[in-house]
């Protein structure tokens, strides 16, 4: 793409050979990522599904495809490039980091304070000098842009440019090879970059195959986008576990793109992201990070509708959890469907009463993983004590069950939350 494709974003449309050329160009520093079919999914979503897993990339996300070829353009256009600086929650900036250290070429990545520590830790040891600033990705940019300007650096914007969505489309291309007759595929959007790019290698050959983005709930600024053109407020205090793709601007290169080739945006809430980070864990024996499993998440819960007669390709687009998050993020995924429950149950400070308790809990075949005792408390009658049982179940159906058992008994039962 030429010069004035950086100015003029109405003119970012590719050739379907430059792309290609693109994706051979950085084959040397990019896996081609596997992609399989996943047979448990194909049968509960009644069409066959497959898995992009760039969770398995080098540095854990597909964006070292973009930050590869970026970083190549710049040393072949900037004769004696003093080095980049970048602004990222994590993905982007160990992509940077890697690619940077390749070149020989010095890096900085400013990150939001409470970007995740996995992250932070993996893009020092890469080599990049990290800085922490501000709450948000908008914050950190500040920073990083007076530094590209006193310090005379190259900016390498996480999604919104020219070369980072044809690294990126390298991804569609391996999708499309793998699975010749996919019709639908499921992307996660935060700015728009991965996205963008695959919608341009897709369209540019398969104008029929339809492509869906998918965004975060409470995150969600092209949430209408596709129908009145409109980007959406993100409030100040938005929060979601895909920090990711948590995203506030839009992209003045990707939303043109995105408004031509994207069929769909959808939404997914926390949950259903936990339940989809739970189920990669169990189906693919690989961990996803928030961001990477929101389009997982948007098949699981019905907002990505499939004809039998489709061939789905969802891309897994990185496994970069932080490790303090996976235990809470699989018990959360586990509550919130129904495999993981909290129970406060009354019964008389007696001998016995608690092992008659557990009989109950063990007849239904459930697991009790942890045991409480409240007694003292306002809310406890002088003689009662009140037993918090943590326990693993099948569904909700064997909670309401084990829930109407303990009515039957004569025993006052509440559902708790899992903390």
């Amino acid at each position: 793409m030429s010069q004035n494709a950086q100015d003029d974003p109405a003119s970012l449309v590719p050739e379907l050979a430059s792309l290609q050329a693109v994706a051979r160009s950085i084959s040397d520093a990019v896996l081609r990522t596997v992609q399989w079919q996943n047979d448990m999914l194909s049968e509960e979503m009644g069409a066959p599904v497959w898995l992009k897993m760039e969770n398995l990339q080098r540095t854990g996300s597909f964006k070292i495809r973009g930050a590869t070829h970026k970083m190549r353009r710049l040393m072949a256009t900037r004769p004696g490039l003093r080095g980049v600086v970048a602004v990222s929650a994590g993905n982007h900036a160990q992509g940077v980091a890697r690619a940077a250290a390749s070149a020989g070429v010095p890096a900085t990545v400013v990150m939001p304070e409470n970007a995740p520590i996995t992250k932070v830790q993996s893009c020092r040891r890469m080599g990049a000098t990290i800085l922490l600033h501000g709450e948000n990705l908008e914050q950190a940019r500040e920073l990083a842009d007076r530094i590209a300007l006193e310090q005379d650096l190259a900016f390498m914007h996480p999604y919104d440019d020219q070369d980072v969505i044809a690294g990126q489309a390298s991804c569609g291309l391996e999708m499309l090879e793998d699975c010749p007759d996919m019709t639908v595929a499921v992307v996660p959007l935060g700015g728009g970059g991965l996205l963008s790019g695959i919608a341009l290698a897709l369209k540019l050959q398969r104008p029929d195959i339809r492509i869906i983005g998918v965004q975060t709930e409470t995150v969600a600024p092209y949430r209408h986008f596709l129908t009145d053109g409109q980007f959406e407020p993100v409030a100040p205090g938005a929060h979601t576990i895909a920090d990711g793709i948590k995203v506030k601007a839009p992209g003045r290169f990707t939303s043109p793109l995105i408004a031509r080739f994207v069929d769909e945006i959808v939404t997914v809430d926390d949950n259903a992201i936990a339940e989809a980070i739970v189920a990669t864990l169990e189906r693919t024996r690989t961990i996803a990070e928030g961001a990477g499993a929101v389009g997982l998440a948007a098949l699981m819960r019905g907002k990505v509708r499939l004809r039998p007669d489709d061939r789905a390709v969802v891309v897994i687009s990185g496994g970069n959890i932080d490790m303090s998050l996976v235990g809470r993020s699989i018990d959360y995924g586990l509550a919130s469907s129904g495999r993981l429950m909290s129970v406060a149950v009354t019964i008389p400070d007696s001998p016995g009463r608690l092992l008659a308790l557990l009989r109950t809990v063990a007849a239904l075949g459930i697991n009790v993983r942890h045991v409480e005792h409240r007694r003292g408390e306002l809310h406890v009658p002088v003689g009662k004590t009140e037993v918090i049982l943590q326990m693993e179940t099948r569904d909700f159906a064997h909670q309401n069950e084990l829930l109407q058992q303990f009515a039957a008994e004569g025993m006052n039962a509440r559902s708790m939350l899992i903390d």
